[in-house]
């Protein structure tokens, strides 16, 4: 009978530990109050073998108070653009470089604040910041005198609600917009305090270039043994397995690849026992396949006619060897209309546009790892072959 409790118990303690770990690989910040209380709670209650995993396998830290539960993510591939930061509405527009810099800027502009702030009282403070010769020298330019500066405005203010770094007391932001009202907000400091995830303050980067910058943020103590090197391949590999749809060998330096080949099964069955993800291993790569189909904030396939349509250029392109234009993909669309537009919206209906279909088809196939592009250009990746139909065969007796 003790036996029996003690395997229950057991089984108990990896169940919740493991829906512990997907909260946070899903939402690396999570909040006390509000729609992910519960994980929250789940994550509290399991953080020192939480900490000890991530910190041993990924080199990402997890902080935990009483009100917030922050894991500083560090992606595999720095330069990675196809999973941007997004509008919190129907539309999930990604984030332009402009919203990117006012996002920015109001956290600023927030740490210096008070507990409270309205969103006129926000974008004044911005605006002055904004006009920093520094920021002007990049081509960024908010001097809130147009409704498209406000709604990019309304924009990063949503997703800071969405984050849980504001919270509204008063008022609505398409008040605002309009220019007929105000918005109150409450600053949530501790959310505030833990929203960066780098090894390194900002200010203490000297370097020039994007990608330099991006490494000294997130640069780890010297690799001056073997011991530490492999160790750092081993955090940057299981980044890119948790996160990354598809690792590809073709991407991984030599050193990487070979690490990797010794130790795949080591990897891969750390990480099947902590998040319940199932290692697909195939001759070009390796990808964590999650069967409850609920790790990721991309899917393919997705219902309506963005979805139909990127279905059936997969299916395309995984027929089609070396690059395809978009102008052949626009085309292609346009052939696709006439067979299967009675299921498209009216709008997906309309001439030209094609060139947006093929952009938005384009855009999640590449995000998922199963294309690659250039300006004018598309190329599958070996995982897209999954979505290859051949002409049925019928075998005779």
């Amino acid at each position: 009978m003790i036996t029996a409790l003690a395997e229950v118990l057991e089984g108990q303690h990896a169940a919740d530990l493991r829906k512990a770990a997907r909260a946070l690989l899903k939402h690396p910040l999570l909040l006390a109050h509000g729609r992910h209380a519960d994980a929250f709670r789940l994550v509290r209650r399991h953080a020192p073998e939480l900490r000890d995993w991530f910190d041993r396998n990924t080199g990402w830290s997890l902080q935990v108070d009483a009100e917030t539960a922050r894991l500083r993510k560090v992606p595999g591939v720095l330069t990675d653009p196809t999973h941007p930061a997004r509008e919190v509405s129907r539309g999930a527009a990604p984030f332009t470089r402009r919203r990117y810099v006012l996002f920015c800027l109001a956290l600023a502009a927030l740490e210096r604040g008070e507990a409270q702030i309205a969103l006129g009282r926000l974008a004044d403070q911005i605006v002055l910041d904004a006009a920093d010769p520094r920021i002007a020298a990049t081509g960024v330019e908010f001097a809130l005198e147009r409704r498209d500066e406000r709604l990019d405005l309304a924009a990063v203010v949503r997703l800071l609600l969405d984050l849980g770094v504001l919270r509204r007391v008063a008022g609505e932001e398409e008040a605002y917009v309009s220019g007929v009202g105000d918005v109150l907000y409450d600053v949530e400091r501790r959310v505030l305090a833990g929203l960066l995830a780098t090894r390194r303050g900002p200010s203490t980067v000297r370097a020039d270039t994007l990608p330099a910058r991006l490494a000294e943020l997130v640069a780890e103590t010297a690799l001056d043994s073997d011991e530490l090197r492999f160790r750092a391949m081993r955090r940057s590999l299981t980044r890119r397995l948790l996160d990354d749809p598809v690792l590809y060998y073709d991407d991984l330096t030599d050193a990487e690849l070979g690490y990797l080949t010794r130790q795949r099964g080591f990897l891969t069955a750390r990480i099947t026992e902590l998040t319940g993800l199932v290692a697909e291993v195939r001759a070009e790569g390796i990808a964590m396949v999650d069967p409850d189909d609920d790790l990721t904030d991309l899917r393919m396939p997705e219902q309506g006619t963005h979805g139909h349509i990127t279905l059936l250029l997969a299916e395309h392109l995984a027929r089609v060897d070396g690059p395809v234009t978009l102008a052949t993909l626009a085309l292609r669309v346009r052939e696709l209309a006439a067979e299967h537009g009675g299921f498209w919206s009216k709008s997906a209906r309309e001439p030209g546009m094609e060139s947006e279909l093929v952009e938005q088809a384009v855009a999640r196939l590449t995000a998922l790892g199963l294309a690659t592009r250039t300006p004018q250009a598309v190329v599958a990746r070996p995982a897209l072959a999954r979505y290859a139909v051949g002409e049925a065969v019928i075998r005779t007796p």
